[in-house]
């Protein structure tokens, strides 16, 4: 009883000790970063707006080309805390010639989800190929009620849908056709496993494939593929490209997450790219849809090998970087807002007052309750799926479309 309670007692004491490490990482992170995040977020957004009611009705070209510049000074944000605040080293493994037509044509791009935050990697990813402004992807319809980063995608033109086929088909078909003119290259990002790997979502889609027949995956969830075949038959014409992707943490390194990185704790991630030309792709849908799954059969297959030999092949190595220019606009946003808030408060003496201060200590509070919710929102699914019955996948597996949950 007595060594029951001294546990007890020290497992008490490691939760308070979160909790205050929680609470200080809030106060010396979150808030200053959530703050500058959300503050410049919403300068963007009214830009954005603006831009829409003025410029789109008149030249939708024009109002993308504008859009892009606007949604890359937010996404830069988010880069510099991958690459300057928690040193994430995102080592990118591909060919030479895919190397250089990164960023100068469309591309879809469909990877695996392994970690909280492959949604970031693609955009560091974008923005060394130059073409961080217009990347986009589709996403859960209820992503888009996020302010700053949900109101950015929607002006930003990315997809948002339902998870339900019979609503989705018509709203992805219609999105897809309005990128037909877009006027510069961009990459449409589809996760087609439709959610983030868990080992729960594995051994559920390891007894679904045991039990229709298909090969058993060991790293990888079994593709959906409806969202796939019709994004293909409708950007088959003006998209000269695939990109498939595969994400896998090195065993020497964490995963990282969204806390990690607002913890400033890095952690490297290796990315294999291999680059599908879309012509080549077979004509009907249901070999399309077999195509994808052959692609995941051989992505499992890729990540044995990683897991083996720790790496895609040093042959494949490609230098990208590190940019100061997320790192520009970080200082620059922060030098600009600092001087706007002091010359505000001093205007308004809004920190003399009892009252002044209350509505400062609740925007703070709001700010952080935002950040946390941002956390939390590109976090992995902790949920234990039920078990798929043969034949029937989980959540109706092929009926619904793969979205993105982010982001």
């Amino acid at each position: 009883m007595f060594l029951g309670d001294s546990c007890s007692c020290i497992e008490r004491e490691r939760e308070v000790g979160v909790g205050e490490k929680m609470v200080k990482l809030a106060a010396a992170v979150i808030v200053p970063l959530g703050v500058l995040f959300f503050l410049s977020g919403l300068v963007i957004n009214l830009f954005q707006a603006i831009f829409f009611v003025l410029i789109r009705p008149l030249s939708k070209s024009t109002y993308r080309r504008i859009n892009r510049v606007l949604a890359e000074l937010l996404w830069l944000e988010l880069v510099w805390i991958v690459d300057w605040w928690a040193g994430v080293k995102i080592q990118l493994y591909t060919d030479s010639e895919t190397f250089k037509l990164m960023g100068k044509e469309h591309a879809l791009v469909i990877s695996n989800h392994k970690s909280d935050i492959d949604w970031l990697v693609g955009w560091v990813l974008a923005q060394r190929s130059g073409c961080l402004g217009s990347t986009l992807a589709v996403m859960k319809k209820s992503s888009k009620l996020l302010p700053v980063i949900g109101w950015s995608m929607w002006f930003s033109e990315y997809l948002f849908l339902e998870r339900t086929w019979a609503k989705d088909e018509s709203t992805l078909k219609s999105g897809l056709e309005r990128l037909r003119d877009y006027p510069l290259p961009f990459w449409l990002a589809l996760f087609v496993e439709g959610t983030r790997f868990t080992q729960a979502k594995l051994l559920a889609a390891q007894e679904y494939a045991a039990s229709s027949g298909l090969p058993v995956p060991r790293n990888v969830l079994i593709p959906r593929t409806k969202g796939f075949v019709t994004a293909v038959s409708h950007m088959r014409s003006f998209v000269p490209a695939i990109y498939d992707v595969t994400v896998a943490i090195p065993k020497s390194s964490q995963a990282p997450t969204m806390t990690r990185l607002f913890k400033g704790q890095s952690s490297v991630v290796h990315v294999h790219l291999k680059r599908h030309l879309m012509k080549d792709l077979p004509e009907t849908d249901d070999d399309v849809g077999q195509w994808c799954k052959d692609i995941f059969v051989a992505k499992d297959e890729l990540l044995d090998k990683h897991k083996e030999q720790d790496t895609f092949g040093e042959q494949l190595l490609r230098d990208i970087g590190r940019p100061k220019k997320s790192l520009l606009v970080v200082v620059s946003w922060s030098c600009l807002l600092a001087f706007g808030v002091l010359k505000f408060l001093q205007w308004s003496s809004l920190l003399s007052s009892w009252k002044g201060l209350t509505l400062s200590a609740v925007a703070l509070l709001v700010v952080t309750l935002m950040m946390q919710i941002l956390i939390r929102f590109s976090q992995s699914e902790r949920s234990t799926p039920g078990k798929v019955a043969p034949g029937k996948p989980k959540n109706g597996g092929d009926s619904s479309v793969s979205v993105q949950k982010q982001q």
